[in-house]
């Protein structure tokens, strides 16, 4: 992974966004090494003017621009497959710029071997989670391409300084002094940091928000919503079957004009400090509340116990870049076994910056309601009697115990 091994003239594919890391990197890349750079641009739904991120990447000084649609793939093959498994982040994050990079390093990857690349490029900082996930993509897939990480190289120190390099080489970027914010944005979500953000102790501006509603502007009646699922995958949106991308953009429309899925949170790196962010995910948000209202219909309590405890492992090893892992595809194949009978429908309800499930139903509901009504049916009560004195008899031969010691004792 050395770079000293790069020769003048080399091909470098750059994974490019067209924001300001990104932009000046290109610049920087040709005058440190000097290489010919191809910028990547990974098309996950993040919005923006493609035809202008090409102008843009060539007018940094790119000898090529390289944009694939990759939307369809990021839900089917990384999103949706965190989501069946239920993965969250310390309680609150919902992995969207995690689950994104395995992606773009698998076709970063790809792109270097089709173009006969010496190395790849990144512009993640040395802080942050990014530089280990798109690396130990490149280690999986590719182990001898070099990888350039300008910003553990280079002299610029922060994004002022970067605003600065932007400008001195006529790079026009989004960021300002102001609002200097870092943000990545893709189908599943948006994230926000730097800036006023960075301290803890001050809550975000409303002009960090980007994407969904202020909740306490949001529409004053709740709105519901039937979600439609298969093996785990999201479907339908009442009633309606819809091709994925759709799909999740109709449900992105619903939970940003209802406030849903802003979190902000102080997260725990990899690399070992702290960060304070803020995410906007409505879609995801809303996808997450179903699917665990349908896991508890459909799956045992012992089950659903372990797949918890799964989530929370799987959660980790996508938040440390570790998707290309045997302990992902063992993990994942537990999850794909228990959504085998994760297909049905939730009925969410929407008000003013929550979502909750209100209903559900499916063709491998566990529920009998013969068994659980309160009037009749066909449990007996007295069943009961013997199944507390089993349950509870480790208790009476600790109390037992206690008794005997505290005799004992006098």
């Amino acid at each position: 992974m050395m770079t000293s091994e790069i020769q003048p003239g080399d091909t470098v594919v750059l994974a490019y966004s067209g924001g300001l890391d990104t932009s000046i990197i290109i610049p920087w890349l040709k005058e440190t090494y000097p290489v010919q750079v191809i910028a990547f641009c990974a098309d996950l739904g993040q919005g923006d003017d493609l035809a202008a991120v090409r102008r843009n990447a060539v007018a940094a000084g790119a000898s090529d621009v390289v944009i694939r649609d990759l939307r369809e793939e990021f839900l089917l093959q990384y999103a949706f497959p965190m989501l069946t498994a239920g993965a969250v982040y310390e309680d609150v994050y919902l992995l969207g710029t995690s689950i994104a990079r395995p992606l773009i390093a698998a076709h970063l990857v790809q792109i270097a071997r089709q173009r006969g690349a010496a190395a790849v490029s990144h512009g993640a900082t040395g802080k942050g989670n990014d530089q280990v996930r798109f690396e130990l993509g490149v280690m999986a897939l590719a182990p001898d391409l070099k990888v350039i990480a300008p910003w553990r190289e280079w002299t610029i120190s922060g994004r002022l300084e970067a605003i600065e390099y932007a400008k001195a080489h006529h790079i026009s970027v989004a960021a300002t002094k102001a609002a200097p914010y870092s943000r990545d944005r893709n189908l599943w979500h948006v994230s926000h940091e730097g800036g006023v953000l960075e301290d803890p102790a001050t809550s975000p501006p409303q002009d960090v928000y980007t994407w969904t509603t202020d909740p306490t502007d949001a529409p004053s009646v709740p709105e519901t919503a039937r979600i439609g699922f298969e093996r785990g995958f999201p479907v339908s949106l009442n009633g309606n079957r819809l091709p994925v991308v759709a799909l999740m953009e109709a449900l992105n429309d619903l939970g940003a004009r209802h406030g849903v899925g802003r979190v902000t949170m102080v997260e725990n790196r990899l690399v070992g400090m702290k960060s304070r962010g803020v995410y906007e995910t409505p879609g995801g948000t809303i996808l997450y509340s179903a699917h665990r209202a349908l896991d508890s219909l459909v799956l045992d309590r012992e089950t659903l116990a372990f797949k918890q405890t799964v989530a929370l492992r799987l959660a980790r090893a996508i938040y440390d870049g570790l998707w290309f892992s045997p302990l992902r595809e063992a993990l994942m194949a537990y999850v794909d076994e228990t959504s085998r009978v994760a297909t049905g429908e939730v009925t969410v309800a929407l008000y003013k910056g929550s979502v909750g499930a209100e209903a559900a139903t499916s063709p491998y509901s566990l529920y009998s309601q013969d068994l659980a009504t309160f009037d009749g049916g066909t449990y007996d009560h007295k069943d009961a009697a013997g199944f507390i004195r089993l349950f509870g008899l480790p208790l009476v031969v600790r109390q037992r115990l206690q008794a005997r010691g505290s005799q004992e004792n006098v």
